[in-house]
Formats: C-alpha cells, structure tokens, sequence
C-alpha cells in the first residue's frame, strides 16, 4: 500500500530529514522534490533514473559536491534546480559536463557554492533554455565579455555578494530579453557607460561607486528602478534623455549639492578633472527635467545642506521623498545658474508647486520652517521632522496651522520644550508623534482642532508630569503612547477616547480611575502598564479589564506594593487579585 501511494504523489518533501544518500522508491510521476537541509553528497544516474517527469528539484543546503555526468540527463522535464550552499566548487570540472543535458532548464540557483567567475560559467554555458539564474554569495571577482553567451534568453540574474570588480563590454549586451540585474554587495568602482536599454530593474548598491553615467541610444531605455545606494557618489548620476525611472534610490552617498553653481560641486569637479576622470555633465536642471516619471526618490545620508526645490519642480511625477540624515539646516532655495541666491521659490517661478505626498526630513539640523514651505507642498500627507532642532511657535515660525491634506506628522527628539495653542488647527492630523521631546509642556489647547481627526498619538520619553499634560476631548484617538512619562493620574479627558491601544509603562501611577476604566472596557485591546507603583489594595480597575477581556500584555511584569507590618513588600500584580 505504501509503495503504491508513494507512486501517485506528485509533491514530495523529505526537507530537514538528515538524509545522507538520494532517497529510492520514489514514485515515478513525482514533479516536484524537495531534499533541502540534509547532507546528499552525491548525485549519479541510479538517483535519478526514474524521475523522467521531474519538473522542480530543490537541494538547498547540503552537501553536494559531485554530480555524475549522466545524473542529470534522465530529467528531461526539469525546469528549475536549486543547488545554494552546497560545494560545487570541488569538482566543477566534471560537474559541469551533467549540467550540459538540461536543455529545458529555466530556473538555476547556484548561490553560495565558493565558485569563482571561470567555475560558474561552467555550469551555465549551455544552457540555452535558462531565464533566472542566481550566482550571488560566491566568489566571482569580474564577468568576462562572454560569460553568458549560450544563455540568450537571460531575464533576470542575480549576482549580488561577490567581489566583482570588473564587468567586461559585452557582459550583458547580447541578453536582449534581460529585465533584472542585481549586483549588490560587490566592489564596482564606476559604471561610466550603461547601455542596457532593455533592463527595468538595477540593484548597484552596497559598492564602491564613485558615478555612474549612461550611453544616449537611439532606443530608448526601459529602467524603471535603480538602486545606487551605499556607495561614494558625489555626482547625481547622469541618466539617459528618454528612460521610464520612477523609483531612484541615492541613499547613503557623498553629495554635497544638487546645484551646479555649488561652490562644493565646483571643487569636486576640479579635483575630478585633475585625476583624469570622465567628462561628467553637471547640468542638474536639464537631468532633473528628464525626471518626470520618478514616484519615488530617496537621498537620505548624503551631504546635503539645501532643500531642492527647483530641482524637485521639474519632478512632476514625485510622491515620495526622503532626504532623512543630511545636513539641512534652514529650509532655503538653491539658485539657477547665473541667478542671484534665492530665499523664496517665488524669486524663480510663480508656480513653484511640489506634488510630494510623503517628505521624511529626519536626522537634519532644521531649526525652523519658512511659511512659504507648507505652501509649495500642497499635496504634502506625511512628513517626518524627528530628530532635528525644530521649535513651533505660535505664529511667524514653525506653525502647522492650516494644512487640510496634512495626516501623518513626527515630531519626535526636536528638543522642544512648549506646545502653543491651535498650533495643529485646521489640518486633519491622523497620527501624531511628540514623544521624546524632555519636559515637554502641552496645554489644553495645543490639540484643539483634532478632536474628529487624531487616531494615533504618542508622548512617549517626555518626562512629563500632570501639570504638563492636558487634553481635548479626542472622539477619534484610538491608539496612545504615554510611556516613560511622571504621570501620577491619567488626563482626565482622555476618558473621550474610544481607546483601542494604550501604553503607560513607567509612570508613577498607583491605580487607573474606575470612571475611564470602565469607559475603555468595551473599546481596549491592548494594554501595557509595567513599571509603575501599583497598589496590591486598588486592584479594581484591573478586576474591570479583565473581566472585558482586555489583553495586558506586560502583566505577569507587573508589580504592585503593599504595607505589612510597617513594611512594604512587592508583588507580581497577577497574584495579587
């Protein structure tokens, strides 16, 4: 009955079983087999002689390190092989010779196996058929001109965590099907003349870039991502007239400036042009101007000291923008060439719009916002000002006043010491983050216009005792972080709030009052309370929410005190009921 079973299955696997040898007795309509995580050391014939419909083999993780040279040839179906960690280096020689008989291969994974660049190509140097191939964590250290020239039909190759440093003219050019490159996690030094119009996906981050500068063809380049991430660029790349990019990520980079008449980007060019190195264009407007399909831009953690605007006008496709961990200090202009430095985009242009929904600006040195900064961003849903020096006030400096499209807003670790009233009024704040923000003081009124919006809140880190802390009556706050604070009692307009989600960790509370108990009994989920002096004798509140059903997820954390004998003791809170 077993052997008869064993026949019909068409999915088998045997992962994670400690097999030392390719199991026998499978049936012969298997299509799919999974021998991942075990310790095969060997494959020959006799394996495979009766897995003539085999369409998947996965052997992740093993021991592999010989392939007989007629062990592949009976799987004349088999359309993806996955071989990662195994020790194909040993006999790649031989190896090599099975892989040969695969003629309907599409998919090979031959990740992290120590081979070198001459030991991969062995592998996959005839086979014709294949459209995903994975060479990454190996040892590859350039791609020869030819490496892949008996696999035309390439549409996505994986190389990222090598060493390769050298990619010879005419790697790629010949895979005229070939949409996804990544190489990340290798040691380029500089791509300074791509011209793969047909790739849509790049992946060059984690290198050691110092530019990267495309050929213009005639055809037109079909790039929608590219990813030039951690590496040394202190150019912004010179990209092709007509491409589709819309995703473009330059983070973790040295730019200093995105404007040509930066007295910075002038002397880097001068040093550039003294150690011979390519005639790079730094007309940044007319690059900008061929930036008009980019959604999604990020410059964080470069060397940035002003805020783009003309650059980012003629982005007029752009939602998201991040330019988080740069060294912006005041929200000014950059000029055009030939023009006298401006403070105000109005000085260039009567419609100097930006369509941008999201803008993270965190790890900056702002210190304040002009008023005509909410006015270019109209679109402008989520901004994350944390971590900068930024202080509101209540009418000619930082004021968040008036901005309906407004929803998601940071504020967290800007030092700031004072809400003032209506400074949120008129926007539609959805969540708003203050936390960190030592001796912070929110009167009354600070919150006042969001009582229908606000859903998420946090004061988290604020040292704040309940002087400092006062509420509106929030009818939508469903979510609140007030841990690491000094309250002694809860705001008592907090019990408004149809909470779902509530943290007070860390407090100097020693009972929660029955009234707003009671109230978030039928609304609370989630709550987290450790780190306070609870009382063991005012334990009612605790009877209410647990009788709702309310999750207190830090509970058996929880201790309460009491007085025995002129002493006080501890105990867990759980107990104490």
């Amino acid at each position: 009955l077993q052997n008869k079973l064993l026949c019909k299955l068409v999915q088998v696997s045997c992962q994670g079983l400690g097999l030392r040898t390719f199991p026998e007795k499978l049936g012969h309509g298997v299509k799919q087999l999974d021998l991942s995580e075990n310790f095969i050391q060997n494959l020959t014939e006799s394996c495979t002689s009766k897995l003539g419909q085999l369409e998947h083999l996965n052997m992740h993780f093993n021991q592999l390190a010989t392939v007989s040279e007629m062990a592949l040839t009976p799987l004349t179906h088999l359309h993806s092989l996955l071989l990662a960690a195994n020790h194909l280096d040993r006999n790649y020689f031989t190896n090599g010779r099975a892989f040969r008989s695969l003629k309907n291969l599409k998919v090979l994974d031959l990740s992290a196996n120590n081979l070198d660049s001459d030991m991969a190509a062995w592998y996959f140097s005839n086979l014709t058929s294949l459209k995903k191939l994975d060479l990454s964590w190996n040892k590859m250290t350039r791609l020869p001109g030819s490496i892949f020239q008996g696999t035309l039909k390439l549409r996505e190759i994986n190389l990222n965590n090598n060493y390769i440093t050298e990619i010879e003219e005419g790697a790629f050019e010949a895979l005229l099907n070939l949409k996804v490159v990544n190489l990340a996690m290798n040691s380029l030094h500089c791509i300074s003349g791509f011209s793969l119009t047909q790739l849509q996906v790049l992946n060059l981050s984690f290198n050691a870039l110092e530019f990267f500068v495309t050929e213009e063809r005639k055809e037109h380049y079909q790039l929608q991502v590219l990813d030039l991430s951690h590496n040394k660029l202190i150019y912004f790349p010179e990209l092709p007239k007509v491409h589709r990019l819309t995703h473009l990520n330059l983070s973790d980079n040295a730019m200093v400036s995105l404007a040509p008449s930066s007295t910075s980007t002038a002397e880097f060019r001068l040093w550039y042009d003294e150690m011979a190195r390519p005639n790079i264009s730094l007309n940044i407007y007319n690059a900008a101007a061929r930036l008009s399909k980019i959604t999604d831009l990020d410059l964080s953690g470069n060397l940035l000291y002003m805020f783009p605007v003309t650059f980012l006008h003629n982005l007029s496709s752009l939602q998201n923008l991040n330019m988080a961990k740069n060294c912006l200090h005041n929200i000014a202009v950059e000029s055009p060439p030939g023009h006298m430095e401006s403070k105000e985009p109005g000085a260039m242009h009567d419609n100097a719009f930006l369509l941008v929904q999201s803008l993270d600006l965190h790890g900056n040195f702002i210190h304040s916002l002009p008023q005509w900064f909410f006015g270019i961003l109209p679109k402008l849903e989520t901004l994350d000002l944390g971590s900068n020096s930024l202080q509101p006030c209540e009418s000619n400096c930082t004021s968040f006043c008036d901005l309906p499209q407004l929803k998601y807003l940071s504020l967290r670790r800007n030092n700031i010491v004072r809400l003032y009233p209506y400074m949120f009024n008129q926007t539609s704040l959805v969540s708003l983050d203050l936390s960190e923000n030592e001796d912070l003081f929110m009167p009354k009124g600070a919150l006042e216009g969001l009582e229908f919006s606000l859903q998420k809140l946090s004061l988290r880190g604020n040292q704040m005792d309940n002087k400092k802390t006062e509420f509106p009556c929030l009818k939508m706050l469903k979510k609140l972080d007030m841990s690491d604070n000094k309250l002694s009692l809860l705001p008592p307009d907090l019990i408004c709030s149809p909470l779902e989600n509530l943290d007070i960790r860390n407090n100097n509370l020693q009972a929660l009052e029955k009234p707003a108990t009671v109230r978030w009994s039928s609304s609370l989920n989630h709550l987290n309370v450790a780190g306070n002096p609870f009382s063991c004798c005012a334990l009612s509140w605790l009877e209410i929410l647990q009788a709702a059903r309310v999750n207190v997820l830090d509970l058996n954390e929880t201790l309460c005190s009491y007085l025995d004998k002129n002493r006080n003791f501890s105990a867990k809170i759980a107990g104490a009921l």
